[in-house]
C-alpha cells in the first residue's frame, strides 16, 4: 500500500505537496496581537477594512501567483494537492473568549506540521486564524483514512491570558530582516506579544532534520508549544530549542533554512544565537550559507525582503526560487543547485513566500540522523 503521508526533512525528493488556496481571505482585524506581524504603514488599512475583502485584484494577483507554483511543480514531476476555496473570511470567528473577522490566507505551513507519517495541526495564536484548520480538514482527513496519523494538538482558546498587553506599541512590527535591525537577541523589549498561558505554536517554527528538528520561541510559538512537541515526538525525534538575532521572531523558513544533507543558509541580518545549535552543526561538518539580500518588489504588509530565502527543496539539486530574484538565483547557481524559476511576488502581500504556502506532504527517503 502507498504511503500517503511521509516526509523527514525539506530535501528529500519531492513526491506529493499541498499548495495553498487564497480565495475566501478578508482583511483581519489589527488586533494587539496583529500589531506585531504588520507593518505600521499598513495599520490604518487594517482598521477601516477589517472583515472586508481584499482588493479584488490583490487576489487575483496572489490566486495566479499559487497557480503558476502548481505547474512548476507539476512540470518537475510532483503531484500538488488543493484545499477548496472556503469563503470563511466573510464570517466572523466568535468563541467564548473573543469576536473578530477571518483572514484564511494560503499559508498552509503555518497550520499543518508534517513529521514522518503524521499530521500534526498546530494550535496557533492569532485569532484571526482561529478557523484555519478547517481549510485542510477534507484533505487531513483522506490522507488519515489512506493511513497517515491525524493529531491536532491542544487548541488554543486564545483568551486574554494569552497576550501581553503591555507590550510597547511603539516596538511592534519591526520590518523583519531590513538593515539597521537593532543588535537584540529577541524582541526589542524583550517581551514577546504571546504569553505562557497555555501551549501555542505556528508550524512553522519547526525546521525538521530527520530525528533532530529546531524549534524556535517567537511572537506565535511558546515555550509550551514547543515542550507539547517535544513530548508528543519524544523520544523517536530531538527537539533544540534555538534562537536567532531578531528584533520580531516570526517563523524560521527565511532565517534557517536547509537545502541539502550537510547545507543549510543562514540569514545574514539574523544570525544564529545559540552556541549549542552552531556546535551541533559544526560537529557534523554541515557547511552554513549566506545568501544575498532579496530584491522583489512587492506591498509587504506582513513580511520582509528575505522572502527570498523562503524557498522549496525538490531535492538536493533542484531549488524553487522566485523568478524576481537574480542575485538568489546566481547565488544557488554558484553552489551547485539547480534553480527552479516561478513568478510568485505577488502572494508576498498576504506574508508569505514559497516555502510558507506549501506543505510537504510526502518525499522519497529514510528517517536518519544527521547530528
Amino acid at each position: 500500500m502507498e504511503i500517503p503521508v511521509c516526509s523527514y526533512n525539506e530535501w528529500d525528493p519531492l513526491e506529493e505537496i499541498i499548495v495553498g488556496t487564497i480565495d475566501g481571505v478578508s482583511v483581519p482585524a489589527l488586533t494587539h496581537e496583529m500589531k506585531a506581524f504588520v507593518r505600521k504603514e499598513y495599520w490604518d488599512f487594517y482598521r477601516e477594512r477589517a472583515g472586508q475583502p481584499y482588493p479584488i485584484e490583490m487576489v487575483k494577483r496572489a490566486a495566479a501567483a499559487l497557480d503558476n507554483l502548481q505547474r512548476v511543480l507539476e512540470d518537475q514531476g510532483v503531484k500538488v494537492r488543493r484545499p477548496g476555496a472556503v469563503d470563511y473570511g466573510s464570517r466572523v470567528a466568535r468563541t467564548p473568549h473573543f469576536e473578530t473577522p477571518g483572514f484564511f490566507n494560503a499559508d498552509v505551513r503555518d497550520v499543518l506540521l508534517v513529521v514522518g507519517d503524521e499530521i500534526i495541526e498546530a494550535p496557533m495564536s492569532q485569532r484571526c486564524r482561529y478557523f484555519e484548520h478547517l481549510r485542510y480538514r477534507p484533505l487531513v482527513q483522506e490522507y488519515w483514512q489512506r493511513g497517515a496519523r491525524w493529531t491536532a494538538a491542544p487548541k488554543t482558546s486564545m483568551a486574554d491570558a494569552l497576550y501581553d498587553w503591555g507590550y510597547p506599541e511603539e516596538d511592534m512590527a519591526w520590518f523583519r530582516g531590513e538593515a539597521g535591525v537593532p543588535d537584540t537577541v529577541g524582541p526589542l523589549n524583550g517581551r514577546f506579544i504571546t504569553t505562557e498561558s497555555e501551549p501555542c505554536f505556528d508550524a512553522a517554527d519547526f525546521t525538521r532534520f530527520g530525528r533532530d528538528i529546531l524549534a524556535q520561541r517567537s511572537q506565535v510559538t511558546n515555550e509550551l508549544g514547543i515542550q507539547w512537541v517535544e513530548r508528543h515526538l519524544a523520544p523517536n525525534y530531538r527537539v533544540h530549542r534555538v534562537r536567532f538575532r531578531d528584533p520580531g521572531p516570526v517563523h524560521m523558513d527565511a532565517t534557517w533554512v536547509p537545502i541539502g544533507e550537510g547545507r543549510v543558509l543562514s540569514c545574514p541580518d539574523r544570525p544564529c544565537l545559540s552556541p549549542e545549535v552552531l556546535e551541533m552543526f559544526q560537529r557534523a561538518r554541515w557547511e552554513v550559507l549566506y545568501p544575498p539580500r532579496g530584491v522583489a518588489v512587492a506591498e509587504f504588509h506582513m513580511s520582509s525582503c528575505w522572502l527570498s530565502m523562503n524557498i522549496l527543496m525538490i531535492d538536493s539539486e533542484r531549488v524553487v526560487v522566485e523568478a524576481s530574484e537574480e542575485p538568489t538565483i546566481r547565488f544557488f547557481r554558484e553552489i551547485g543547485l539547480r534553480p527552479i524559476p516561478v513568478d510568485f511576488k505577488d502572494h508576498y502581500v498576504f506574508g508569505g513566500g514559497l516555502h510558507c504556502a506549501t506543505c510537504d506532504v510526502r518525499r522519497r527517503g529514510p528517517l536518519k540522523s544527521y547530528f
